[in-house]
């Protein structure tokens, strides 16, 4: 019988997982060592034993036969109580789930450590009367020991003084103190610093009162689990129904019962304000991440929380992977973000992820949102979630009043400018008034979809239902199927010459405000203005402080900020991410414009919102003029069931990248027949993908549709399989669930 051999990752850290060892696994546990499995491994030239982690397991010795030595034995982990276990057996999971390789999903799941080190306060303490003290001087200056004089005299002042600042201020070094110290007249006293974000505030006690739909939520979620019952939550809560307050609530709960919560929140904007209300209430035992902190920073924060130091962790996806020992609850708030799910591979989503650690973990995973996803909202209805609805503001408003403004009307009249009359008019309404304005620019989709200013008309697919995107050759083409036809420059509906791509920008936004409207102080947010670490704490405060009446930006400004005094948000342009060549088109569409809406009036002061759009009649504009989630949920899951789209069915894109175009195709057309030799529902392409070519790498895309999402993870292993045993060029090849 050959021998099987497992490559073993040690001391769980980035720069080991990049180099993991060979051992041979003894006879009494082939059957059990695979891929994620927990061992116990001999480990340098004097064997001391460790632990590693399996990540691959061949019949093919790496090295001499001679050289390989055996696993010890096999040791089973507490997945509730040992988050590294934790961790490694959700990286095997999203392997298995998503693709690539263990270690692409080691590197996601596990803090940084190797690189970075420990941070150390010292401080420098006199342990001698002031008699001894003056004595030690004078001897230190009778042999011109300057930098000693100079640390005792500052000592005869203050008697403890810390090391960095005294090692600055008065210009000395650790040689300095080693004699002073050996001699007793001094004491070095050493602790961990934390690199702290500097955002924490203490706690006030105070916590608002629930209204009777908040707690009717927080019963319930209370009376489950303290029954042990995790099923997820979805909390449908229109835009100031108070979800945080609902969440908040919950955390404290968990937290009572000495366990820990994450809450993941889409954009680094909400950090700020988010860590605010929080610190507020539950004081340092909070914690935040985002991309913006240092290495360092990132890495004592994941210390505290394996510490048991922290209770909560804010912050986007990476935050899921904090080594909590005792998780309780992940919180997923504006859960229909797109920004849940990675960009690179794996490509998990968040929200799957969090709740396959929430089931390792024995933990309940909450989501909410005023515009759920298509697919939460589809599986709540089917009883996978618990649902929960919040149908009211907490302030006594009510939602905002909408007014939809319809470009072509505009441009019949005249107006060419980006302000409609409605939005200008209002603007100055509110400029006399000493409110505030928000001007959403939505640049989702800027890509190339072609429209008409004239009639609205866009160029689709007729094979797809997804807009056509314009090439640079002059072709129009659908990255779905790779349909194609020429570009006329003509409307094919109205005849107008007003048609192609729509360019925007928030600089030209802001020139224009500025120009329209002299006087008004304006702040721009967007990826230009927030380079920096603290840019988006700065901005939003200066906005919060009224010390700006206008702000202008992305879908970074309108993702669950609060302003009291926002009164008027203007939606410029409805139609960016309407027609993207993207089946969710419509979804995303109806989320940004629903939330955009909801940044106005949610105080004591009535809102309105302008939406100006070529598009008035699109169920995604208008369901979303109404605030009616569910008007456009039955239109958007009709249109899912008729192109069997996710969630009615389950989607793998493949991505397959080569600097060889003709290579890249090769590849592609292989996998696509590997997969039509499955039988899946439909397989479409290859074609060329939405960005054919980036950097001199060509891209090509298949789709293949089936409703057993099992089955699809079974084609993706086939082609990773027949990828390693067949090297067909040099090309790349991705996987993506659910696209």
């Amino acid at each position: 019988m050959a021998n099987l051999y497992a490559d073993v990752i040690i001391e769980i850290s980035h720069e080991k997982l990049d180099r993991p060892f060979q051992y041979r696994i003894p006879d009494h546990l082939r059957e059990s060592i695979a891929p994620g499995a927990r061992v116990l491994i001999p480990f340098g030239n004097g064997g001391r034993t460790i632990k590693g982690y399996v990540v691959s397991v061949s019949d093919t010795p790496a090295i001499e036969e001679y050289r390989i030595k055996s696993i010890i034995e096999q040791v089973i982990p507490d997945y509730a109580h040992e988050p590294e276990a934790q961790l490694v057996a959700l990286a095997v999971w999203m392997k298995h789930h998503y693709g690539g390789t263990l270690i692409q999903s080691l590197k996601v799941v596990l803090p940084v450590r190797a690189t970075i080190k420990q941070k150390e306060k010292k401080t420098i303490r006199l342990t001698v009367g002031k008699d001894e003290l003056l004595s030690t001087i004078d001897q230190c200056n009778k042999k011109h020991q300057k930098a000693r004089a100079r640390l005792l005299e500052a000592l005869l002042e203050c008697p403890e003084i810390d090391y960095s600042l005294a090692a600055s201020r008065l210009n000395i070094t650790m040689a300095t103190l080693k004699p002073l110290a050996e001699k007793n007249i001094i004491a070095v006293d050493s602790e961990v610093a934390y690199r702290n974000p500097k955002m924490l505030i203490e706690a006030d006690g105070n916590k608002k009162n629930l209204t009777e739909a908040q707690q009717k939520i927080v019963n319930s979620f209370i009376a489950d689990y303290d029954m042990g019952f995790t099923q997820p939550c979805l909390i449908h809560g229109v835009t100031g129904s108070g979800k945080t307050e609902v969440y908040m609530e919950l955390m404290d709960h968990v937290i009572k019962k000495g366990r820990q919560a994450i809450m993941l929140i889409p954009e680094i904007a909400l950090t700020f304000q988010t860590v605010m209300r929080l610190s507020k209430r539950f004081g340092s035992r909070v914690s935040y991440l985002h991309s913006k902190l240092s290495a360092g920073e990132k890495y004592d924060q994941f210390e505290r929380a394996a510490k048991g130091e922290i209770d909560i962790m804010i912050g986007p996806r990476s935050a899921l992977f904090t080594p909590f020992a005792r998780l309780g609850l992940i919180i997923i708030d504006e859960e229909h973000e797109t920004s849940y799910k990675a960009e690179n591979m794996p490509k998990y989503h968040a929200r799957e992820t969090a709740i396959e650690r929430a089931n390792l973990a024995g933990a309940t995973v909450v989501m909410g949102s005023a515009t759920p996803s298509i697919d939460s909202y589809f599986a709540a209805k089917r009883g996978e979630f618990r649902l929960y609805e919040l149908k009211e503001r907490i302030s006594n408003n009510g939602l905002p009043t909408v007014h939809v403004v319809d470009l072509r009307e505009e441009l019949r009249r005249g107006n060419l400018t980006i302000f409609s009359d409605k939005l200008r008019s209002l603007m100055e309404d509110r400029l006399s008034k000493h409110e505030q304005i928000m001007l959403f620019l939505n640049r989702r989709g800027m890509a190339g979809f072609v429209s008409c200013r004239k009639c609205g008309h866009v160029c689709k697919c007729p094979h797809c239902e997804v807009s056509l995107s314009l090439h640079r050759n002059g072709s129009l083409v659908c990255h779905y199927c790779g349909y194609e036809e020429k570009f006329t420059h003509i409307c094919p509906k109205c005849g107008s010459k007003y048609i192609g791509t729509m360019k925007a920008g928030t600089e030209q936004i802001e020139e224009a405000v500025r120009k329209a409207f002299p006087n008004a102080r304006v702040l721009r947010m967007d990826a230009d203005t927030t380079k920096k670490k603290d840019d988006y704490q700065k901005i939003l405060s200066t906005f919060a402080d009224g010390e700006a009446d206008i702000l202008i930006g992305t879908q970074m400004i309108v993702k669950g900020h609060d302003f009291a005094n926002v009164t008027l948000v203007g939606i410029l342009a409805a139609d960016l991410s309407l027609h993207i060549n993207d089946y969710r088109s419509a979804e995303r569409t109806f989320a940004l414009l629903t939330q955009a809406a909801g940044r106005a009036g949610r105080a004591d002061r009535p809102g309105e919102v302008v939406i100006q759009t070529y598009s008035p009649e699109h169920y995604g504009v208008a369901t979303s003029a109404a605030q009616d989630y569910n008007k456009f949920y039955e239109e958007e899951i009709g249109y899912r069931r008729l192109g069997g789209y996710p969630p009615i069915s389950h989607m793998l894109k493949i991505l397959v990248e080569d600097a060889d175009a003709r290579e890249g195709k090769t590849v592609a057309t292989y996998m696509a027949k590997l997969a039509e030799y499955y039988k899946p529902k439909s397989t479409i392409g290859p074609a060329p993908d939405s960005i054919s070519k980036i950097k001199d790498v060509y891209r090509y895309v298949i789709y293949i549709k089936d409703d057993d999402y099992e089955k699809l993870v079974d084609i993706k292993d086939k082609m990773e399989q027949w990828r390693q045993v067949n090297n067909v060029g040099k090309s790349t090849v991705q996987f993506d669930f659910d696209a």
